[in-house]
């Protein structure tokens, strides 16, 4: 059986079909969604049988993290512990945006998300559907790529119909995403840090923006 497959607007998307698609992810289903890079896979976070469910439809290893999208600093705050003041240099100039910051998560955040890490990778996307079904579920979600592990990225709701159809029961259709490159993943460890892949921001964005703001 094919994934029901919802078209919206990226710009003023329907209020019916977000609260639809947060009913799904509150039940425990997963929900495949545009972002402002690619196409990703939004579940519960927080439960553990939709994180099981991501990782078998992805067929991707236990030992890779699942990214977080929230909608404000304060709710990535939440999910994460003694956040460094890296974090909030790099948040104030990219975000909403691609970027995904890798910390120290919180205690409330479960294992299975970091991957037995105790890290957590948060990322608040340019997206004005993302951040409204955010606001409808009423906490973060999942942001992992709408992919097959190993498969390439889908910057269309048609390439990952084709690729996960038969794995999703709900695809939303904005159309094409921006979907050139990922987000750039930048580790934060104290005052250090470390580009774990390069994405839409470069690595001497990154830097520029650290060393400028550490120059206030």
């Amino acid at each position: 059986m094919f994934a029901e497959m919802l078209k919206i607007s990226p710009d003023s998307p329907d209020p019916a079909t977000i609260r639809y698609a947060a009913e799904m992810i509150r039940r425990g289903e997963l929900v495949a969604i545009p972002t402002d890079t690619f196409y990703g896979i939004a579940a519960d976070p927080y439960n553990l049988a939709a994180v099981d469910q991501i990782y078998r439809v992805k067929g991707r290893p236990e030992t890779r993290a699942l990214p977080i999208l929230v909608n404000t600093i304060s709710q990535a705050v939440s999910l994460a512990r003694d956040v460094p003041y890296t974090f909030h240099k790099l948040a104030a100039k990219f975000w909403p945006g691609p970027l995904t910051l890798l910390v120290e998560a919180s205690t409330g955040v479960p294992l299975k998300i970091t991957a037995n890490t105790g890290n957590v990778a948060l990322r608040w996307p340019k997206s004005i559907f993302v951040n409204a079904l955010i606001d409808m579920v009423k906490g973060p979600i999942t942001g992992t790529s709408g992919n097959i592990s190993g498969q390439p990225a889908c910057a269309s709701a048609g390439d990952l119909m084709e690729q996960m159809g038969d794995r999703l029961p709900l695809i939303i259709d904005a159309g094409e995403t921006p979907g050139n490159l990922a987000s750039t993943i930048v580790k934060l460890e104290g005052d250090d840090w470390t580009i774990m892949r390069e994405g839409v921001i470069p690595e001497d964005a990154i830097r520029a923006a650290i060393e400028e703001e550490s120059e206030e």
